[in-house]
């Protein structure tokens, strides 16, 4: 006969495994709630990503001159807001940095067409100059292809007289730029206009953009950002075009002493080409290198342009750059380059242009959003010492 005083204790205890069999099911059940949550808020915010790129790549045409707007106002408000307390007005501020950009840009365009031009006519006597200098490297390559020829002309010559030859003349750079002129012109006037009315504006944006957030905290803090957003790029920008323009008038100046033609125009390539770092530096040094090749009278003294140029970028990007930036980017190499990367394959030149201050701004809003710590992570520089 079984003991009563046992039957209430083994009842506790199957109640109790059975509470906590419930419990584990519950924090199962919950874990799993909050797995299918993550993974759905990440093919959201994946989809987004992808869609927003994608009207990137397919609206360039429009997107590119409102960025490019933005970007220059960022460059030229504070100008405008200083000015602006000693009683000049704004909008007359704002036509005065509109026409000089403009003018500028004309002048520069006036100035530079005629060497471009000369150097897009004589393509073909460069590419045969620049194949005699390379002869002695590339003999047996040429010999090969000499042979190559021969047996293809070898058999050939059986169906010549039957086989019709059809040619595609491919469209020249020239006529190329001359179909694309009217979306450039009128991207280039979309720019100065929007550029003219934002500066006019003043603070009226920053303010649309406060009143738009929900909260006081969320517009403290947006307007914190854009802050520090005009602050960053600004200071980035007035700095880096100032050591470009430095460092384009000592390139041009000792390439004309050393005897490199149109020494104006690379000096303004090397500015211009150097607000891509690293990658601009290395572009700049094999077209001035492949340049000098064609141009000057020996291969020893054709050494000396590219070696001035790499003398000088090497200069300014490890020790100038370093010490007038400073910390203002703090932005890892690799992340410098990827962007740099992805923005040239979306929307080219332009986007190569634009990817380190695109990246900037990134990086400012990365520091502000709490949930954007992950990311603020992987722009942020490696600390890490040996």
């Amino acid at each position: 006969m079984a003991d009563p005083t046992v039957a209430p204790d083994n009842i506790d205890n199957e109640n109790g495994a059975a509470n906590n069999v419930d419990e584990a099911e519950q924090r199962a059940l919950s874990a799993r709630a909050r797995a299918y949550r993550r993974a759905r808020t990440v093919s959201v915010i994946g989809t987004f990503v992808i869609l927003a790129f994608g009207c990137f790549y397919v609206a360039q045409s429009l997107l590119l001159p409102v960025i490019l707007a933005f970007l220059l106002a960022l460059v030229f408000s504070p100008v405008v807001r200083t000015l602006a307390r000693y009683r000049i007005p704004q909008s007359l501020t704002a036509l005065a940095v509109v026409l000089t950009l403009a003018t500028s840009v004309i002048a520069g365009v006036y100035g530079l067409s005629e060497p471009v031009s000369k150097w897009i006519d004589d393509a073909p006597r460069i590419e045969r100059q620049l194949r005699l200098r390379l002869a002695d490297l590339g003999g047996p390559l040429e010999k090969l292809r000499d042979v190559q020829k021969k047996v293809e002309e070898a058999t050939d010559q059986d169906d010549e007289a039957e086989t019709q030859k059809v040619v595609v003349q491919e469209p020249t750079m020239i006529s190329q730029a001359a179909q694309g002129a009217p979306e450039i012109v009128a991207g280039i006037a979309l720019m100065f206009v929007l550029l003219l009315f934002i500066l006019s504006s003043g603070d009226m944006i920053y303010q649309k953009m406060v009143r738009a957030l929900p909260t006081f905290g969320d517009r403290r803090k947006g307007l914190r950002i854009a802050h520090d957003i005009e602050r960053e790029v600004s200071r980035y920008l007035l700095t880096i075009s100032a050591i470009n323009i430095c460092l384009g008038v000592i390139i041009g100046t000792l390439l004309a002493i050393v005897g490199m033609p149109n020494p104006v125009l690379w000096g303004i390539v090397a500015a211009v080409l150097n607000f891509v770092p690293m990658l601009g530096a290395v572009v700049g040094v094999g077209i001035v290198g492949m340049v000098a090749l064609v141009s000057m009278p020996t291969t020893a003294t054709a050494l000396l342009p590219p070696a001035i140029y790499l003398f000088c970028t090497v200069i300014e990007g490890q020790f100038l750059t370093p010490a007038l930036v400073g910390n203002r980017l703090r932005i890892n190499a690799v992340a410098v380059i990827l962007a740099i990367a992805f923005w040239g394959w979306i929307w080219g030149f332009i986007g190569v242009l634009v990817a380190v201050p695109l990246l900037i701004v990134t990086s400012v809003f990365a520091k502000h959003v709490e949930g954007l710590g992950g990311l603020r992570e992987m722009l942020g520089p490696n600390n890490n010492s040996n």
